[in-house]
């Protein structure tokens, strides 16, 4: 009966686990959600950003501006951004990007380079202060669901790397959002920027929705219009340039606040992921700790007639 008891005490702690593990992906859900209507709340505003930008580099060379963040310089020190989770239980999204950033380092010491992280997320934090690595800025306890605060904050601190020339380049290492179950780390550089990469590009939006019970992402693609070229006798009452140097800065923070956005999806995602595996994993442990319960209960059931049988024999 012992057997019995610790067989009953370990099926009720498993149901207790996967009601947790289930709020968790729905909380998890929820917070997907969020970040969806985020994206489409701010698009419009990147999308006339850059347009602006677009229009006036049709009327100026990018090239011959003499703008502190166009300006390429040769490259003795690289900043990597690293934007990872403050909190674990979402399979292996940290530990990649962590790697990632890793490798991308040693990269940079092969070539001969310098380098310095600027983290996001305290599971980086925690790593990389524990290996004593180069650390030039850390950001912890941002908002679930990326704000243009957080972004600005951060990008703050890397225009002050740049435009002191403590750094000649400025790299970002975060998680691309592919779809729920997958998504993978990818590297791209911030500063300085490059004029070839305001063309309009066409987007995708992800859409988590629900279909036969179960969630699924929707891939709905956006086209972005080409802006209208601005009119050649268009007169402007400050010089383009600066027109220019104070926009870029705006760029920079919606590029990075994009990243946030993309690397908080993914975090979602893979504990949405990781706590449904886990859901699915304590239902068979359930199903096999109630099979071997019912075993054990039929064999003390069976042995107890047994001795009922063998103790009325001897009596008879």
């Amino acid at each position: 009966m012992a057997n019995l008891k610790a067989i009953r005490d370990r099926i009720k702690s498993v149901k207790n686990t996967k009601k947790i593990t289930e709020a968790m992906r729905l909380v998890a859900a929820a917070k997907v959600r969020r970040a969806q209507e985020q994206v489409t709340a701010t698009r419009p505003f990147a999308d006339r950003l850059a347009q602006v930008l677009y229009g006036l580099q049709s009327r100026l060379r990018f090239e011959e501006a003499d703008l502190p963040l166009l300006k390429k310089r040769e490259v003795r020190s690289v900043a990597l951004l690293v934007v990872s989770g403050d909190r674990g239980l979402c399979g292996g999204y940290n530990s990649n990007v962590i790697r990632r950033a890793e490798n991308r380092a040693k990269e940079l010491q092969a070539e001969g380079l310098e380098y310095t992280y600027v983290l996001v997320g305290r599971k980086a934090v925690q790593y990389f202060q524990r290996r004593e690595c180069p650390i030039d800025a850390k950001f912890m306890g941002l908002d679930q669901v990326p704000s243009a605060e957080d972004a600005s904050k951060i990008a703050d601190e890397l225009l002050s790397l740049f435009l002191s020339e403590t750094v000649d380049r400025v790299e970002l290492i975060y998680t691309k959002f592919v779809s729920l179950v997958s998504s993978r780390p990818v590297v791209q550089t911030l500063l300085p920027l490059d004029p070839q990469g305001l063309e309009p590009k066409d987007d995708e939006i992800f859409r988590l929705t629900t279909r036969g019970g179960a969630f699924d992402v929707e891939r709905q693609a956006v086209e972005s219009p080409m802006p209208p070229s601005m009119p050649q006798d268009m007169l402007f009452e400050q010089d383009p340039t600066q027109i220019l140097d104070a926009l870029l800065p705006l760029y920079l923070n919606n590029q990075l606040l994009r990243a946030l956005q993309e690397s908080s999806a993914s975090e979602l995602a893979a504990r949405m992921t990781a706590m449904n595996n886990a859901s699915e994993n304590a239902s068979d442990l359930i199903s096999s700790l109630s099979l071997s319960y019912n075993k054990a209960r039929q064999a003390a059931i069976t042995q107890q007639l047994l001795e009922v049988v063998a103790g009325a024999d001897s009596l008879g």
